[in-house]
């Protein structure tokens, strides 16, 4: 009975896991749609959307690195539990309003108000994610993430939430200070690890306990 609960608990991580990887995947393409060649054939038609090269990659390069902050995270889950489901679901629905906020800002020449939202934007998603990661962490192995590290890793999130806001602030009034901030907070996040973290191991399957829990046992019949 053990073995089957921990069955299912990985497969609903196994499937949470999935789920967050399709709709980022949509989210990426959307983006992708929002990007219209140019109808002349010269280099110098390229200059004009150079505000949606900015907001491109910065966008993409925002949900590569929630990608995988987000995928490291879910190797240290144990039990997808209904508000940890939810949490997840929050933070999708906003990461969803990335393609919105970045072609408002291409469409704008990167115009104050634009900048400002799409800041703002990111504090959103920056504390979404810092509610998620915080119920992730709580169900981590100590001896994976010690307390040290659990600290670490909120206090370069609250950091990150706070260059954030102040790239809100800012991009009303000076819009390309506003993107450098958003570049600045987005650097906290290349490597998802904090000092003191080990990275976790893939999720075995059950059936790999069992045998070798049991090597007398022969062969899982369900493997």
């Amino acid at each position: 009975m053990r073995d089957m609960q921990i069955g299912e608990m990985q497969s609903n991580t196994d499937r949470l896991n999935a789920f967050s990887d399709g709709v980022v995947a949509v989210i990426i393409t959307l983006m992708v749609l929002e990007l219209k060649a140019p109808s002349v054939s010269s280099f110098a038609a390229l200059v004009p959307l150079w505000p949606d090269a900015v907001s491109y990659a910065i966008s993409y390069l925002f949900i590569a690195i929630i990608w995988i902050n987000h995928h490291h995270l879910m190797r240290f889950v144990m039990d997808s539990t209904p508000r940890l489901i939810w949490l997840n679901f929050l933070h999708l629905f906003l990461v969803a309003l990335v393609p919105f906020a970045t072609q408002w800002v291409a469409k704008t020449d990167l115009g104050p108000a634009a900048v400002s939202v799409y800041a703002g934007l990111f504090v959103c998603i920056d504390a979404a994610f810092l509610v998620f990661e915080r119920e992730v962490m709580a169900q981590a192995d100590c001896t994976a993430v010690p307390d040290s590290a659990k600290k670490h890793a909120r206090r370069r999130s609250l950091t990150t939430l706070g260059i954030f806001a102040a790239a809100s602030v800012a991009g009303y009034f000076v819009p390309i200070l506003g993107m450098g901030l958003i570049l600045a907070a987005l650097s906290f996040f290349v490597r998802p690890e904090v000092p003191g973290m080990k990275l976790a191991r893939p999720r075995r399957p059950v059936g790999m306990d069992l045998a070798e829990a049991h090597p007398d046992a022969g062969p899982n019949p369900m493997s």
